[in-house]
C-alpha cells in the first residue's frame, strides 16, 4: 500500500512538472513569458554539433550508395546487421561480368582470337571484382563504422543531455515566473494592509494572507535557487559533451584519410590490371586465327611501319606484299591497290575516311611522313595511315 501511495505521489509530481513545462513553453511561444537564453559559447557548440550530425548522416548514406549501388542489397545488409548476423556472400557486378566473359570465351574456343581475348578480359574483371570487395570491406570498417558510431552513440548522448537541458531551462523559467507572481501578490497585499480598514476581523484576515504570501514567496525563492543550480549543472554537462565535437572531427579526419587510401589502392590495382590486360591483348600475333579460321590482322599500332604480314593469302586470292615491297612503294612514284583493314575516321580535311575491307588506290608523295600514304577513292583523295592497309599485288 505504501509503495502504491509512493508511485501515485511520484506520478502526480511528474504530471505537475510536465504541465508546468508545457505552460511555460506555450507562454514563451506566445510572447507572454520570459525565456532564459543560453550563453553564446554554448549556442555555438550546439549549432556545431547539429551541423556535424546532419552532414555526417549525408556523407555516410552517400558513401553507402557509392560502395553498394543496389538499394535491395543495402537493405539486406542493414537487416543482417541489426540481427547481428553475417550477410551471405554475393557475387558483385565485375565478378559476374568476368564469369560471363570466361564462359563465352570457353564456348567460342580458347584457341580463337575472340575467345582468348574474352577469357583474358574475364579474368581481369574478376580481379577487379575482388579489389572492389576489398574496398567495400575496408571502407566499411575504417570509415562508415566510425561515422555510424557517432550518429548512433555520441550524438544520441548529446541529444539526450540537450533535451534535459531544455527541460531544466523550462523549470528555471517557470520558477522565475512563480516568484515574480508571488512578489507581485505580496506587494499588492501589503498595499491593501497599509490602508485604513475598520474591524478586527478584517485586519486578522489580511495579516493571515500576508503571512501566507510571504511563506509562498520564500518557497518560490528556494525553488528558484534549486532550479538555477540544476540548470547550471546540466549546462556544464552539456557543454563538456559538446566540446568533444572537435575530437570527433579529428577522429573523422583520420577515418577520411583511411578511406582515401583505400580508394587509392583500389584504383591503382584496377589501373594495373587493365594495363596488364592491354599488353596481353596487344601481344596477339598478326596471323592469329579468328572463329572461322581465316587470317585477320592485329590491332593497328601508331609506331608500326608494317602493312599486314608477309606472304599471306587473303580470301580474295590476292597476295599481301612483304614490308620490303612497302619500302619500294614509298620510293616509287607509281600507285598500288590496298585493302583497308579497319575503319578509320578522318581527323581533318587532309585525311581520307576508310571502311574496313574496301579497296583503295594508294601512292606515296615526296616529303610525306613515313607512316602515311596518299589514298584515292573515286574523286575523294586524302592521307591514310599506313598501318590500316594491306598492300595488294
Amino acid at each position: 500500500m505504501n509503495i502504491m501511495d509512493f508511485n501515485v505521489k511520484k506520478l502526480a509530481a511528474d504530471a505537475g512538472t510536465f504541465l508546468s513545462r508545457a505552460v511555460q513553453f506555450t507562454e514563451e511561444k506566445l510572447g507572454q513569458a520570459e525565456k532564459t537564453e543560453l550563453d553564446a559559447h554554448l549556442e555555438n557548440l550546439l549549432s556545431k554539433a547539429e551541423c556535424t550530425k546532419i552532414w555526417t548522416e549525408k556523407i555516410m548514406k552517400q558513401t553507402e550508395v557509392l560502395l553498394q549501388p543496389n538499394p535491395n542489397a543495402r537493405i539486406e545488409e542493414f537487416v543482417y546487421e541489426k540481427l547481428d548476423r553475417k550477410a551471405p556472400s554475393r557475387i558483385n557486378n565485375p565478378e559476374l561480368l568476368g564469369q560471363y566473359m570466361i564462359d563465352a570465351g570457353t564456348e567460342f574456343g580458347p584457341g580463337t582470337a575472340y575467345g582468348n581475348a574474352l577469357i583474358k578480359c574475364g579474368e581481369t574483371q574478376k580481379r577487379i571484382g575482388t579489389a572492389d570487395r576489398e574496398l567495400i570491406q575496408t571502407s566499411a570498417l575504417n570509415f562508415l563504422t566510425p561515422l555510424r558510431n557517432f550518429i548512433e552513440g555520441d550524438y544520441k548522448t548529446i541529444a539526450k543531455e540537450r533535451k534535459l537541458l531544455q527541460n531544466k531551462r523550462l523549470d528555471l523559467d517557470a520558477a522565475k515566473t512563480r516568484l515574480k507572481k508571488a512578489k507581485a501578490a505580496e506587494t499588492r497585499a501589503s498595499q491593501l494592509n497599509s490602508a485604513r480598514l475598520e474591524g478586527d476581523n478584517i485586519m486578522v484576515n489580511f495579516s493571515y494572507m500576508l503571512n501566507f504570501l510571504h511563506v509562498k514567496w520564500l518557497k518560490s525563492e528556494q525553488e528558484l535557487r534549486i532550479t538555477q543550480s540544476e540548470f547550471d549543472r546540466q549546462a556544464e554537462i552539456t557543454r563538456l559533451l559538446l566540446e568533444g565535437i572537435s575530437s570527433t572531427h579529428a577522429h573523422h579526419l583520420r577515418c577520411l584519410n583511411d578511406f582515401v587510401e583505400a580508394q587509392m589502392t583500389y584504383y591503382a590495382q584496377c589501373y594495373q590490371y587493365m594495363l596488364d590486360l592491354q599488353k596481353q591483348l596487344g601481344s596477339f600475333p598478326s596471323n592469329y586465327c579468328n572463329n572461322n579460321q581465316t587470317s585477320v590482322a592485329p590491332a593497328p599500332s601508331a609506331s608500326s611501319n608494317v602493312i599486314g604480314s608477309s606472304a599471306l593469302t587473303s580470301t580474295s586470292g590476292l597476295v599481301i606484299t612483304s614490308p620490303s615491297n612497302l619500302i619500294d612503294l614509298k620510293e616509287c612514284s607509281g600507285s598500288r591497290k590496298a585493302r583497308v583493314l579497319y575503319d578509320y575516321d578522318a581527323a581533318n580535311s587532309s585525311e581520307l575516311s576508310l571502311l574496313a575491307d574496301e579497296v583503295i588506290t594508294v601512292f606515296s608523295v615526296v616529303g610525306m611522313d613515313s607512316d602515311w600514304l596518299m589514298g584515292e577513292r573515286g574523286n575523294q583523295k586524302g592521307r591514310v595511315p599506313i598501318t590500316y592497309l594491306e598492300l595488294l599485288n
